[in-house]
């Protein structure tokens, strides 16, 4: 009878979010996942809210990673992966993976093997980078959502999968031709249905959805 010997862990991840999750899924037995309140041994990235990385990072110096995008900690690293994780493997194949300070190149290759693209990020620019991350992740999840719920609040149930269709078609033809991909009464400069679209939303949708349309002019 054949015996496997089993792999032992290149380093762990403390944090069992939707991050930790993912990423110890997607890596198996490269890495161990445990819990916050752990103390392993060897190289340590840190899945963790920002609330909690100060404090974590001073535990493991000069052995941890951490994942924020938006905070510098110095003396600890940070590999952040531009995505939005839902605690599953997936394809992250051509995802950029902003780097700041000295990442162990065992690390950088673990996250090259599952399809991230590294690039140096420096730490001056991190806040502009992750404000940039979360306009167009939470804040237009948040756009998406609000149209949704002022519809319904007037009776209107789109039916299918809703909004999403144009959300998803919207994408394809910004990342096909960039800026030439947007479309709508903004770009076409109709100025009358966007004064009669804006007088149907409530504030402050009204002036998010003015600001918005020509914020890029």
């Amino acid at each position: 009878m054949r015996h496997t010997i089993p792999m032992t862990p290149e380093f762990t991840i403390l944090g069992r979010g939707r991050a930790g999750r993912a990423l110890a899924a997607a890596w198996g037995p490269r890495a161990a996942l445990l819990d916050h309140g752990a103390r392993p041994e060897g190289l340590v990235l840190l899945a963790v809210p920002d609330r909690a990385l100060e404090r974590l990072a001073a535990e493991f110096p000069g052995r941890c990673v951490h994942l924020s995008g938006s905070l510098d900690l110095p003396g600890a690293p940070c590999a952040h992966p531009l995505t939005s994780f839902d605690g599953r493997a997936r394809d992250w194949t051509g995802t950029p993976l902003a780097i700041t300070g000295a990442v162990p190149d065992g690390l950088r290759r673990a996250f090259g093997d599952l399809g991230f693209v590294a690039f140096d990020l420096p730490a001056e620019l991190k806040p502009l980078y992750h404000a940039a991350a979360v306009l167009s992740s939470g804040h237009a999840a948040s756009l998406w959502l609000g149209a949704e719920s002022l519809l319904r609040a007037r009776g209107v149930a789109l039916p299918g999968r809703g909004l999403l269709p144009l959300a998803e078609a919207t994408l394809r033809n910004v990342a096909a031709h960039g800026a030439a991909g947007r479309t709508g009464p903004f770009v076409r400069g109709d100025e009358a249905t966007i004064a009669r679209d804006a007088e149907a939303l409530p504030e402050p949708w009204r002036q998010i959805f003015l600001n918005l349309g020509r914020s890029l002019g």
